[in-house]
């Protein structure tokens, strides 16, 4: 990993290491993703002050994250599927992310189950939850998440219905994958990946495979998950799942202050102002955008992490600059998986590091506490 200079470096080695679809999921958005595109172009047009001769030789990455130490203000986002980026994926990103002392949150729909993970590492990580329409399953999983000493519930609430993804269909991205001969081909040129995903504990969801009989036939699995996004979800299921999960509570997919101002009232510790990556309503505004009125309204009354289109530590610090806590990478990370595995996510999380490092300096700041947009040049 060592001519790995940058996050797109991670990418390219991905996309040679991963079969197309799986690269593909990781990779494209919805429909013509032009919010996919916006998250990164918008991010590039904030600009920052340099500034030259401030005494920076005392600079400090840490930050508390849900009252939590945390060594960057850096969080591993939920990612869908990453065993079959990599063999046991959750676990290698998860393992990462707590050896460079930072959150990891695992998915839903993630291949390692809650229970693998907990066996496999030290400390205590975060759960993401879709509600679906099988409210006893849900209070099952919110459940396990409880024993296995899950830190915070992250619920998503941007998929009630689900985005097109023109790519998916067309790669005809199935879990565990569907036998073709061009996807055999596809396999067949990447026996690394192969070898590492056959070696993994699972290789379908293991969060609901226990759910389903018969987990195993596409079919069947893909019409269950179908029928469970729940277009009646609403903030009063809110109330339901706060008087089973105990623990602190964030919010993801927040893009509007009245809905930052409803999860105020409801008793969140945090949102995220996400737009899904681009995956889900295409057309939406960049999430760099969405951040300033939602942290001038909700942000002295709870913590505000954004997510989108974060590739660099100078993304890191344009969020935090517009008053941003903390941060989620998901697409980042998911690289570094796929191209190395557990040494390729903690590649990715150092990259990101230095380069936060590295722009503080040249902004001027020695701590994240000191981050405003005053480093900016507007």
């Amino acid at each position: 990993m060592k001519h790995i200079t940058c996050i797109e470096d991670l990418r390219l080695l991905h996309k040679r290491n991963v079969p197309k679809a799986f690269f593909d999921y990781a990779d494209r958005g919805s429909y013509s993703e032009q919010t996919l595109r916006a998250n990164r172009a918008d991010l590039q047009q904030i600009k920052f002050r340099q500034r030259i001769l401030v005494d920076v030789s005392r600079r400090d990455l840490s930050t508390t994250i849900l009252g939590e130490p945390s060594a960057l203000p850096l969080i591993l986002a939920p990612v869908g599927l990453l065993g079959m980026q990599h063999g046991d994926g959750e676990i290698h990103a998860c393992r990462a992310a707590q050896a460079a002392g930072i959150p990891f949150t695992q998915s839903t729909m993630s291949i390692c189950s809650i229970e693998d993970i907990a066996a496999a590492v030290d400390k205590p990580f975060w759960f993401q939850l879709y509600v679906m329409k099988d409210r006893g399953f849900i209070k099952s999983l919110i459940e396990r998440a409880i024993a296995a000493k899950c830190s915070a519930l992250v619920l998503t609430v941007d998929l009630q219905v689900i985005g097109q993804r023109h790519q998916d269909i067309k790669n005809g991205m199935t879990v565990p994958p569907e036998w073709s001969l061009s996807k055999l081909f596809d396999f067949v040129i990447r026996p690394a990946w192969v070898a590492g995903v056959l070696r993994g504990k699972r290789r379908t969801f293991g969060n609901i495979a226990g759910h389903i009989k018969n987990a195993d036939d596409l079919n069947r699995l893909s019409e269950w998950i179908g029928s469970q996004f729940d277009t009646s979800l609403s903030w009063k299921d809110l109330d339901w799942i706060r008087s089973i999960w105990p623990g602190k509570l964030v919010l993801k997919g927040i893009l509007d202050v009245e809905d930052a101002e409803q999860a105020c009232k409801i008793g969140a510790q945090a949102i995220v102002v996400s737009n899904h990556g681009g995956r889900q309503l295409d057309g939406a505004p960049s999430t760099i955008e969405a951040l300033p009125e939602i942290v001038d309204t909700i942000g002295s009354k709870m913590e505000v992490m954004f997510d989108g289109g974060i590739r660099s530590g100078q993304d890191v610090m344009r969020a935090l600059a517009l008053g941003a806590r903390s941060c989620m990478i998901g697409r980042a990370y998911a690289y570094g998986l796929g191209a190395g595995g557990q040494a390729g996510v903690a590649k990715a999380i150092d990259i990101i590091r230095n380069e936060l490092n590295v722009t503080m300096g040249l902004c001027g700041v020695n701590t994240i506490a000191e981050i405003d947009d005053h480093v900016l040049a507007i």
